[in-house]
C-alpha cells in the first residue's frame, strides 16, 4: 500500500475481507474516495470522510435516505456494506494515528461518468426524472429520528461563513470582479427571500447531481455520492447538474432536456421554472467559495485563473438582460 495512507490498511481490518485490499484513489473533493480491489478479487468503494464536514449522525441520515430511496421508490443507489460489528460508519485513523475519519464502504458498480463533451442532453432527461423521483419521495417520506442534514439556504451558500466557505476569499474575487459578484449576491438573497421556501419548492434534495456523481450503465444514468444531501430548493438540483459548466452554451438545451424529464414524473410549475437561473447562480456561487476553501484538490486549483471572472460575467448578463444564456 502506498505510504501515503499510511494508516489505511489497519482500517481496511473493520470490514471482513478487506484486509490487504490494493487501494487506488479515485477522487478527492470534498472526501478521499478509493477503489478497493479486494484479495477474493472483488472490489469495494471506501469513502474516506473530510474532517469537520459531517457528524456520525449526519452520515448515518445520508444513508438512510439513500436505503429509503432504493426501498420505497425502487431507485438505484450506492449500497453501504457495514463492517465487521455491523456498523454501517466505522471510524479509524487515516493520515496520521491522531487523523481519527468516519469511513463507509459502498458495493462496486459498473458504469461510467459522462464528460462534459458527450451528448448529455438524454442523460439530462434521465436526470430530470430521477430528480423528480427522488423529490416525490421526500414529499411522502418520514425520516427516521433522530435525522440531520444541512440546510443549503441562501445565506448558508452566501454569507461569509457559508458551508462551502466564503465567496469572497476566493482566488481572483477583487476589483470590478468582486463589485460585480457581490450584485449578484445581493440580487440572490433578494429573489430568493421573495419565492420562499414552502413545501412545495424546497425540501431533502441531492443537491450535488454534477457528471462526476452520475454512472451510465447499458444507457441507463445512476445517481451516487449523497454526501452533500441536504435541505434546499428542488430546482437546486438541476443548477448542480451543470457544475463547472454553467457559462456553456449547452446550459438551455439540458434545461429543457431535465424539465422535460422532470415533468414525466412530477409536476414543475412555471414559478420553479422560472428560477432555475437563480438556482444555477446560487450553485456557482457556490462553487466559487469550494474553489477558495479547498485548495489542496487538482480541481479548485485547476478554476482558480478563470471561474471568479466567468462568475462576474454570468452576474453581468443576469443583472442586465434577465438571463445566463449566452
Amino acid at each position: 500500500m502506498d505510504s501515503q495512507w499510511g494508516e489505511l490498511d489497519r482500517a481496511l481490518g473493520l470490514w471482513s475481507g478487506f484486509a490487504g485490499s490494493a487501494t487506488t484513489l479515485v477522487n478527492l473533493s470534498e472526501n478521499h474516495t478509493f477503489r478497493l480491489d479486494r484479495p477474493d478479487g472483488r472490489r469495494a468503494i471506501l469513502r474516506v470522510h473530510r474532517p469537520g464536514y459531517h457528524t456520525r449522525l449526519g452520515i448515518e441520515s445520508e444513508l438512510a435516505w439513500m436505503q429509503a430511496l432504493r426501498r420505497d421508490a425502487g431507485l438505484f443507489t450506492p449500497r453501504p456494506l457495514p463492517g465487521a460489528d455491523g456498523a454501517l460508519v466505522q471510524a479509524a485513523p487515516f493520515l496520521t494515528p491522531l487523523d481519527t475519519r468516519h469511513m463507509v464502504a459502498f458495493a462496486f458498480e459498473d458504469g461510467w461518468e459522462p464528460r462534459e463533451d458527450d451528448d448529455l442532453a438524454p442523460i439530462f432527461a434521465q436526470l430530470g426524472e430521477l430528480a423528480a423521483r427522488c423529490h416525490a419521495h421526500v414529499m411522502a417520506w418520514t425520516p427516521p429520528k433522530p435525522f440531520f442534514r444541512q440546510t443549503w439556504t441562501a445565506p448558508a451558500i452566501l454569507d461569509p461563513d457559508g458551508i462551502w466557505g466564503d465567496w469572497r476569499k476566493a482566488p481572483g474575487v477583487s476589483g470590478e470582479v468582486y463589485r460585480q459578484v457581490a450584485r449578484l449576491d445581493a440580487a440572490l438573497r433578494d429573489r430568493l427571500a421573495a419565492y420562499g421556501m414552502g413545501r412545495d419548492r424546497f425540501g431533502l434534495i441531492h443537491a450535488d447531481m454534477r457528471l462526476a456523481n452520475l454512472l451510465v450503465c447499458d444507457g441507463v444514468t445512476r445517481l451516487i455520492d449523497f454526501d452533500d444531501c441536504g435541505y434546499c430548493w428542488f430546482g437546486y438540483d438541476f443548477g448542480a447538474a451543470v457544475s463547472f459548466f454553467e457559462d456553456s452554451e449547452t446550459v438551455p438545451a439540458l434545461r429543457a432536456a431535465w424539465l422535460e424529464g422532470y415533468r414525466r414524473v412530477r409536476a414543475f410549475a412555471p414559478p420553479h421554472e422560472a428560477m432555475l437561473d437563480c438556482m444555477v447562480l446560487l450553485r456557482r456561487m457556490a462553487l466559487l467559495a469550494w474553489t477558495g476553501s479547498h485548495a489542496e484538490t487538482d480541481l479548485a486549483r485547476s478554476l482558480h485563473a478563470t471561474y471568479a471572472l466567468g462568475t462576474a460575467e454570468m452576474a453581468e448578463r443576469f443583472l442586465t438582460r434577465g438571463t445566463i444564456d449566452r
